[in-house]
Protein backbone atom coordinates (compact mmCIF):
# COMPACT_ATOMS: atom_id res chain seq x y z
CA UNK A 1 0.00 0.00 0.00
CA UNK A 2 2.82 2.36 0.86
CA UNK A 3 4.34 1.46 -3.17
CA UNK A 4 0.68 2.72 -4.40
CA UNK A 5 1.41 6.08 -2.53
CA UNK A 6 4.37 7.43 -4.35
CA UNK A 7 2.49 6.85 -7.75
CA UNK A 8 -0.41 8.93 -6.54
CA UNK A 9 1.73 12.38 -7.93
CA UNK A 10 2.61 10.71 -11.29
CA UNK A 11 -1.44 9.83 -11.28
CA UNK A 12 -2.34 13.33 -10.66
CA UNK A 13 0.47 14.46 -13.47
CA UNK A 14 -0.98 12.50 -15.75
CA UNK A 15 -4.37 13.67 -15.56
CA UNK A 16 -3.41 17.30 -15.21
CA UNK A 17 -1.57 16.70 -18.42
CA UNK A 18 -4.11 15.34 -20.38
CA UNK A 19 -7.06 18.07 -19.04
CA UNK A 20 -3.94 20.85 -20.24
CA UNK A 21 -3.65 19.28 -23.35
CA UNK A 22 -7.17 18.83 -23.85
CA UNK A 23 -7.69 22.85 -23.08
CA UNK A 24 -4.89 23.74 -25.46
CA UNK A 25 -6.91 22.00 -28.66
CA UNK A 26 -10.20 24.23 -27.77
CA UNK A 27 -10.95 27.56 -29.71
CA UNK A 28 -10.95 30.33 -27.41
CA UNK A 29 -13.02 32.48 -29.42
CA UNK A 30 -15.65 29.96 -29.82
CA UNK A 31 -18.27 30.47 -27.97
CA UNK A 32 -21.67 27.98 -28.42
CA UNK A 33 -24.74 29.24 -28.15
CA UNK A 34 -28.20 27.25 -26.52
CA UNK A 35 -29.92 29.81 -29.06
CA UNK A 36 -28.32 28.10 -32.06
CA UNK A 37 -31.10 26.76 -34.56
CA UNK A 38 -34.15 27.76 -32.41
CA UNK A 39 -36.52 30.88 -33.17
CA UNK A 40 -35.53 34.11 -31.30
CA UNK A 41 -36.64 34.95 -28.50
CA UNK A 42 -40.00 36.52 -28.02
CA UNK A 43 -40.40 40.54 -27.50
CA UNK A 44 -41.44 43.54 -27.77
CA UNK A 45 -39.49 46.75 -27.40
CA UNK A 46 -39.25 50.03 -28.97
CA UNK A 47 -37.04 51.00 -31.22
CA UNK A 48 -34.32 54.06 -31.03
CA UNK A 49 -35.71 56.75 -33.55
CA UNK A 50 -39.46 55.83 -31.85
CA UNK A 51 -39.71 55.19 -28.28
CA UNK A 52 -43.87 54.55 -29.18
CA UNK A 53 -43.31 51.57 -31.25
CA UNK A 54 -43.47 47.97 -29.95
CA UNK A 55 -41.05 45.63 -32.36
CA UNK A 56 -41.59 41.86 -32.25
CA UNK A 57 -39.38 39.35 -33.36
CA UNK A 58 -41.93 39.09 -35.98
CA UNK A 59 -39.65 41.25 -38.05
CA UNK A 60 -36.89 38.34 -38.73
CA UNK A 61 -40.33 36.53 -40.70
CA UNK A 62 -39.38 36.19 -44.78
CA UNK A 63 -35.89 37.31 -45.66
CA UNK A 64 -32.41 36.16 -43.70
CA UNK A 65 -31.04 38.83 -42.25
CA UNK A 66 -28.30 39.87 -39.55
CA UNK A 67 -29.45 40.76 -35.99
CA UNK A 68 -26.38 42.70 -34.18
CA UNK A 69 -26.08 43.87 -30.41
CA UNK A 70 -24.41 46.90 -30.35
CA UNK A 71 -23.81 49.50 -27.31
CA UNK A 72 -22.31 53.48 -27.64
CA UNK A 73 -20.33 52.37 -24.50
CA UNK A 74 -18.52 49.78 -26.79
CA UNK A 75 -15.26 50.56 -28.38
CA UNK A 76 -15.65 47.31 -30.84
CA UNK A 77 -18.81 48.66 -31.62
CA UNK A 78 -17.08 51.63 -33.03
CA UNK A 79 -14.54 49.50 -34.97
CA UNK A 80 -17.05 46.99 -36.20
CA UNK A 81 -19.76 49.69 -37.48
CA UNK A 82 -18.15 51.34 -40.57
CA UNK A 83 -18.47 47.70 -42.07
CA UNK A 84 -21.98 47.37 -41.04
CA UNK A 85 -22.55 50.39 -43.28
CA UNK A 86 -20.64 48.79 -46.11
CA UNK A 87 -22.87 45.52 -45.81
CA UNK A 88 -26.01 47.73 -45.65
CA UNK A 89 -24.97 49.55 -48.59
CA UNK A 90 -24.98 46.06 -50.13
CA UNK A 91 -28.64 45.38 -49.09
CA UNK A 92 -27.70 43.09 -46.24
CA UNK A 93 -30.88 43.66 -43.72
CA UNK A 94 -29.30 44.45 -40.39
CA UNK A 95 -31.46 44.96 -37.21
CA UNK A 96 -30.15 45.69 -33.92
CA UNK A 97 -30.36 45.40 -30.52
CA UNK A 98 -29.39 49.10 -28.68
CA UNK A 99 -27.92 46.98 -25.33
CA UNK A 100 -28.13 48.18 -21.69
CA UNK A 101 -27.37 51.52 -23.67
CA UNK A 102 -28.59 55.25 -23.29
CA UNK A 103 -31.25 56.00 -26.20
CA UNK A 104 -30.50 59.74 -26.41
CA UNK A 105 -26.81 58.98 -27.07
CA UNK A 106 -27.84 56.01 -29.18
CA UNK A 107 -29.72 58.00 -31.60
CA UNK A 108 -26.55 60.58 -32.09
CA UNK A 109 -24.69 57.93 -32.91
CA UNK A 110 -26.30 56.78 -35.75
CA UNK A 111 -26.71 60.38 -37.06
CA UNK A 112 -23.12 60.62 -36.70
CA UNK A 113 -21.73 57.62 -37.65
CA UNK A 114 -24.72 56.71 -40.67
CA UNK A 115 -27.11 54.25 -39.65
CA UNK A 116 -26.75 50.53 -41.08
CA UNK A 117 -29.69 49.13 -38.82
CA UNK A 118 -33.49 48.57 -40.70
CA UNK A 119 -34.67 49.25 -37.08
CA UNK A 120 -32.27 49.20 -33.62
CA UNK A 121 -34.93 48.12 -30.54
CA UNK A 122 -33.52 49.27 -27.24
CA UNK A 123 -32.68 46.59 -24.77
CA UNK A 124 -32.53 48.94 -21.69
CA UNK A 125 -32.44 46.33 -18.99
CA UNK A 126 -30.92 43.81 -21.32
CA UNK A 127 -33.97 40.74 -20.88
CA UNK A 128 -33.51 40.20 -24.78
CA UNK A 129 -29.74 40.05 -24.57
CA UNK A 130 -29.93 37.54 -21.36
CA UNK A 131 -32.58 35.46 -23.59
CA UNK A 132 -30.36 35.58 -26.39
CA UNK A 133 -27.14 34.60 -24.23
CA UNK A 134 -24.75 37.81 -24.76
CA UNK A 135 -21.83 38.15 -23.78
CA UNK A 136 -21.23 41.10 -24.38
CA UNK A 137 -21.23 43.37 -27.49
CA UNK A 138 -20.80 43.41 -30.27
CA UNK A 139 -22.26 40.01 -31.35
CA UNK A 140 -23.96 39.54 -34.33
CA UNK A 141 -26.72 36.30 -35.05
CA UNK A 142 -27.88 35.40 -39.01
CA UNK A 143 -31.77 34.43 -39.07
CA UNK A 144 -33.15 32.20 -41.40
CA UNK A 145 -36.51 33.17 -43.63
CA UNK A 146 -38.07 31.58 -40.75
CA UNK A 147 -37.24 33.47 -38.09
CA UNK A 148 -34.23 31.10 -36.52
CA UNK A 149 -30.93 31.58 -35.44
CA UNK A 150 -28.54 29.97 -37.63
CA UNK A 151 -25.41 30.87 -36.57
CA UNK A 152 -23.81 33.89 -33.80
CA UNK A 153 -20.22 35.89 -34.21
CA UNK A 154 -19.03 36.99 -31.26
CA UNK A 155 -16.95 40.34 -31.52
CA UNK A 156 -16.41 42.61 -34.54
CA UNK A 157 -17.86 41.89 -37.51
CA UNK A 158 -14.83 42.54 -40.23
CA UNK A 159 -14.26 41.73 -43.83
CA UNK A 160 -12.41 38.57 -42.91
CA UNK A 161 -15.83 37.44 -40.63
CA UNK A 162 -17.81 38.17 -43.43
CA UNK A 163 -16.30 36.17 -46.27
CA UNK A 164 -15.00 33.30 -44.10
CA UNK A 165 -18.18 32.89 -41.70
CA UNK A 166 -21.34 34.70 -42.09
CA UNK A 167 -21.22 35.75 -45.55
CA UNK A 168 -20.81 32.25 -46.96
CA UNK A 169 -24.16 30.76 -44.30
CA UNK A 170 -25.96 34.33 -45.52
CA UNK A 171 -25.72 33.19 -49.13
CA UNK A 172 -26.80 30.07 -48.70
CA UNK A 173 -29.61 30.82 -46.51
CA UNK A 174 -30.38 33.18 -48.68
CA UNK A 175 -30.68 31.02 -51.54
CA UNK A 176 -32.77 27.85 -49.92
Amino acid sequence: MSRLKLFIPLIIFAVLAVLFWRGLSLDPSEMPSARVNKPVPEFSLPTVADPEAQITQEIFQGQVSLLNVWATWCAACRIEHPFLVELAEQGVPIYGVDYKDDVAEARKWLEQLHDPYELSVVDAEGRLGLDLGVFGAPETYVIDKQGVIRHRHVGVVDQRAWDEEIGPLFERLKNE
